[in-house]
């Protein structure tokens, strides 16, 4: 499978060098390893998981192979004993967390998927698709990519842009009806979806009925992209619910509210059953009072129960306008100060700069949107490919650029292997776009000063563009058009100890780290053993969310931090180190700092391409990612707690790793419930992260 391979040698160093994980608690337990085997750590042959060593070595062999495949392929130079020794230092760095691939490509780089099916879709984070490309030949189009991507793991953004195009509803005719049996694969449930849709959306369609019996039953394993079965139900459930959409709709029109409604229980369908997690941002415009009320539940009370019996799909998505600088942000304020929605995405800044640093360039005029946590620009039918450096592993600017050789090969690595779509491929291979991300930047601020940052991010960009030069040229493609980014990170960040993307700690000194696993994950046993407390998920079935207490490092929580601070650091991270975009979530005190939110506005538009808002201490939001406890609460928990026996669990006592999905943190698994009394807040902690993307 590996046309390249670190020697057994070198890797046999590695076998029993203790790994420094992220948030090892005092008794021993270390919340970056369970985060690693929950997420990363691939089943092998024998039915034991991956140690962090393997996954270290399947990564670089993966990557390393893709190169000089590619060089074969298209008799380019390649030199065996130069790519060994940049190969062994690659390992190394990733072995100590100055690195990593994003989520996706710890868990399927170097695996059979992308080795030999030589398909990078599963590498890919997050994904945007215009609904303004629906053609008359395949309406459905749009939505169908949003659907197989979204089973892929990868999020998906989309804008509501058919909704003004005067689409005709129509009847499918019952004379003619079609039984189409659903084929137990991605593309059979896909088709299906895709062919009712179409039924509805092109004039004189046959009537479709579906046949399920092929479809494995629930908690079977799905071979080669992991997980697990969810079976039939969900799939027959969105089936209805399309027709219900649709029904006695005939010579009316498709409207923003059709759009976003379909897209989102598209992706409830994805994520039923803890198949498969998904997000998604629905791209609005500031004139569409429908698009804007989606989540008021007094407005749209069906698609925003929270009834176990008849629950809704409000939540599915990061709902956002698409804004430009010198809009009117007054009639969006309120709603922002009551529940942080909506997002704003300046696309003039997006398609005319790079950093803002630097001048105008107009690379990007054809973006049409962002990703579901908005920290890359992308055209339609396009993905993100990142990757992740963390501030908190190095010790000087010299061993951070060095590494930044690395990440940045990763991320033009992925560029080489195509996916299975050709409208998509067409896109990437000519942008090259890729995101090299960094992680820990607030806690890097308060310990070293912005100055500091400032010249660690600008040098650090230079040497991104200087190897962007060298590598291309090299391989013989072209640059990259964009190269840098912030992503909210989350799951990577855990198993390094580092601050998210731009923001600071959540939970500050002292917090539970809530994380979910599959009621049937043997390691669910395993806490239960050790004494952890454990709930059932009140938003995803067959769902459990364990309770990890954490003790951080990491200087100041987001609580102590002021609003006009924090869209500071994202403003300096926009303007000296990011050219796609920053994804900040600005955490705001409801009650003393809510006043601030359209100052905030004006003050920094035209610094910033995209953010959201969250205030801080919302109780509306069950069982959140990151709670703040005392000290003394954190001991008192620590020592009801017994080691886990990780040995046990990597040898026979864990499922296939579910992979991290799309581009975000797990910090944003929140139902996105919004409700007009979310005004009263307590003064706990509240969430950080691009919300409104959850299970």
């Amino acid at each position: 499978m590996f046309s390249f391979k670190l020697s057994s040698d070198f890797v046999y160093k590695y076998i029993n060098r203790e790994v420094n994980w992220g948030y090892k608690d005092a008794g021993g337990n270390s919340l970056g390893e369970i985060t690693f085997i929950r997420s990363y750590s691939r089943l092998l042959e024998d039915g034991s998981k991956e140690r962090w060593y393997q996954v270290c070595e399947r990564v670089i062999n993966g990557m390393y192979s893709i190169q000089k495949n590619h060089c074969l392929a298209n008799r380019l130079p390649w030199d065996d004993e130069q790519a060994k020794i940049s190969a062994e230092e690659a390992y190394e760095r990733m072995f100590e967390f100055k690195w990593l691939p994003p989520g996706r490509g710890l868990w399927m780089m170097g695996s059979s998927y992308v080795m030999e099916k030589k398909n990078s879709a599963a590498l890919q984070n997050c994904a945007f698709v215009s609904t303004g490309d629906i053609t008359s030949d395949d309406p459905a189009e749009p939505f169908a990519f949003l659907m197989e991507a979204s089973m892929l793991g990868v999020g998906v953004g989309f804008d509501t842009k058919a909704g003004y195009k005067s689409i005709v509803i129509h009847n499918p005719d019952k004379k003619r009806v079609r039984k189409f049996v659903i084929e137990d694969s991605r593309e059979g449930w896909v088709e299906s979806v895709k062919l009712l849709l179409n039924s509805y959306l092109k004039a004189n369609q046959p009537k479709y009925t579906f046949d399920y019996s092929l479809v494995r039953g629930p908690g079977l394993p799905i071979k080669g992209f992991g997980g697990t079965s969810s079976g039939p139900d969900p799939l027959i459930l969105l089936h209805k619910q399309i027709e219900n959409i649709f029904e006695k709709r005939e010579n009316t029109t498709l409207t923003t509210r059709d759009v976003v409604d379909i897209a989102n229980l598209i992706g409830v369908c994805v994520v039923a059953g803890n198949v498969r997690r998904s997000a998604e941002l629905a791209m609005g415009q500031p004139n569409d009072s429908d698009f804007i009320n989606l989540k008021n539940p007094e407005v749209f009370p069906e698609r925003n129960s929270y009834d176990p019996n008849n629950p809704g799909w409000g939540w599915m998505s990061n709902n956002s306008l698409e804004v430009s600088v010198g809009s009117d942000y007054s009639k969006f304020v309120e709603n922002i100060r009551l529940n942080g929605e909506p997002g704003l995405l300046w696309m003039d800044v997006t398609r005319s700069y790079g950093r803002l640093a630097d001048p105008a360039n107009n690379l990007d005029w054809r973006v049409k949107g962002y990703n579901p946590c908005a920290e890359q620009s992308l055209e339609s039918y396009e993905l993100c490919t990142l990757v992740e450096v963390f501030l908190n592993r190095h010790n000087s600017i010299q061993d951070f650029l060095r590494t930044l050789k690395f990440a940045y090969m990763y991320g033009k690595t992925v560029t080489l292997v195509p996916t299975h779509w050709e409208k998509t491929n067409a896109i990437m291979q000519r942008n090259r776009r890729i995101g090299c991300s960094i992680s820990g930047i607030a806690a890097f601020a308060d310990n070293n000063g912005l100055p500091e940052l400032r010249n660690w991010m600008d040098n650090g960009y230079g040497e991104i563009k200087r190897w962007d030069k060298v590598y291309s040229e090299w391989l013989c493609i072209r640059e990259s058009i964009k190269t840098t980014t912030v992503k909210p990170s989350g799951s990577v960040s855990i198993l390094s100890g580092s601050t998210p993307g731009v923001h600071w700690s959540p939970g500050g000194s002292y917090f539970l780290r809530a994380i979910r696993f599959a009621n049937h994950d043997p390691m669910v046993l395993s806490f239960i053993e050790a004494g952890y407390k454990i709930e059932d998920d009140l938003v995803s079935a067959n769902t459990k969310v364990v309770y990890f207490p954490v003790h951080s490092e990491n200087g100041r929580s987001e609580k102590d931090v002021s609003i006009f601070e924090k869209v500071n650091l994202a403003a300096t991270a926009q303007r000296n180190w990011s050219d796609n975009s920053v994804s900040v979530t600005v955490s705001f005190d409801a009650k003393n700092e809510g006043e601030h939110v359209e100052t905030v506005l004006h003050m920094y538009e035209g610094q910033l391409k995209t953010i959201s808002f969250l205030p801080m201490g919302n109780t509306v939001y069950p069982q959140q990612p990151y709670t703040q406890i005392s000290r003394a609460e954190y001991e008192e928990y620590l020592g009801k707690l017994a080691l886990v026996n990780f040995d046990k669990i990597y040898l026979n006592g864990a499922l296939e790793a579910v992979g991290e999905a799309f581009c975000t943190t797990d910090r944003c698994e929140i139902p996105a419930l919004r409700t007009p009394g979310a005004a009263e807040f307590e003064d706990n902690e509240g969430d950080s992260g691009r919300v409104s993307i959850s299970r």
